[in-house]
């Protein structure tokens, strides 16, 4: 197993020896190894293979994030905050960027060779953080031309054509979306299907296909009120991961859990407490078991039974952006970089 941890100003950092010992990237490789990685997805097609989103473009791993290539693409310009893919069919691939660069949407239909710049594009600036990001991107397990963008200090909008047109769906009426400050969205399939949306201070659930919504505030069911990732929990339509905290970037954070779409959530406890708010949570289909929590100033939590029970990594990182782990190691003539641990 391959633990990755995208980080602000040293990239991508990974282990090969479960956390015992951290590599960075060698400097003479397309992408920096001071570089502030955004995102990070696992390619569906190759158990070594990781896209990472970076704020110069797009960038891809063949070797569990031991050498990584630019994708010369559309993306080039832009720092790549998110990125999703169809599970069912990988040529489908959505990115959203944002700060310092322009939100905008882009859509690939080729495995994220090529990219394409759709309509949906934020001001230069907004309320709140100067220059807007796409911090949440969801696509229906069912349909991958269904696609729901989240932006921070800049709404929620929704396509059905694969970002061809687009409606926007926060509003301040009493059964919508009533912030515009959006940081996760998930969809989950079944009957009835519910979407699931994270706003800076609210959890808002709807099992109508989004004409009405109901909201759970932050503050008032766990006493703090920052509410910043939200993840399914891969194989399950039910299970939910949620990191919050007393602000950003905080002084704690709880990581709570729903078996039930986000009805009710169960707090696990932690062996310290955090020394921020959580910041991404990371996860493979390869097995829902592992569960990675980072927190915006660099505390690694690991789970290996769900997210039920946690231990803390030795190694603290600079701001963690994203995590995730590859069920494979690289060969060793291909992890031949020298040791940081």
């Amino acid at each position: 197993m391959t633990l990755l941890v995208a980080t602000d100003g040293q990239a991508v950092l990974r282990s090969h020896d479960d956390g015992a010992t951290w590599r960075r990237l060698k400097v003479d490789q397309d992408l920096e190894f001071d570089d502030c990685v955004r995102c990070l997805l696992p390619d569906p097609r190759s158990p070594q293979a990781v896209f990472a989103g970076a704020e110069r473009g797009l960038f891809r791993s063949e070797d569990c994030g031991a050498n990584w290539q630019r994708i010369d693409c559309a993306l080039n310009s832009y720092a790549v905050w998110r990125l999703v893919v169809d599970r069912q069919n990988p040529d489908i691939m959505y990115a959203g960027t944002g700060s310092p660069t322009r939100a905008a949407f882009f859509r690939s239909g080729d495995g994220g060779k090529g990219w394409e710049k759709m309509s949906l594009e934020m001001p230069p600036k907004c309320a709140g953080v100067s220059r807007p990001r796409m911090l949440a991107l969801a696509i229906d397990p069912n349909d991958a031309h269904d696609v729901w963008v989240g932006v921070e200090e800049g709404g929620l909008f929704r396509s059905r054509n694969g970002g061809e047109s687009w409606q926007r769906i926060d509003s301040q009426e009493l059964n919508g979306v009533r912030n515009s400050d959006l940081h996760g969205i998930v969809i989950l399939p079944g009957s009835p299907k519910t979407i699931v949306v994270l706003v800076v201070n609210a959890l808002y659930s709807s099992t109508d296909d989004g004409v009405t919504w109901a909201e759970t505030s932050v503050r008032e069911n766990w006493g703090i009120y920052y509410s910043r990732v939200l993840v399914r929990k891969p194989g399950s339509n039910d299970e939910l991961f949620m990191g919050i905290g007393d602000g950003t970037p905080g002084t704690t954070s709880m990581f709570l859990r729903s078996k039930d779409r986000g009805r009710s959530w169960v707090s696990s406890p932690l062996p310290v407490q955090p020394n921020s708010c959580f910041w991404a949570i990371g996860t493979n289909a390869a097995n829902p078991a592992i569960v990675l929590a980072g927190t915006k100033y660099g505390d690694l939590f690991r789970s290996a039974d769900g997210g039920i029970s946690w231990r803390k990594d030795w190694r603290e990182f600079s701001e963690i952006t994203d995590l995730t782990w590859l069920p494979a190691a690289p060969a060793a003539n291909e992890d031949a970089g020298h040791d940081h641990s």
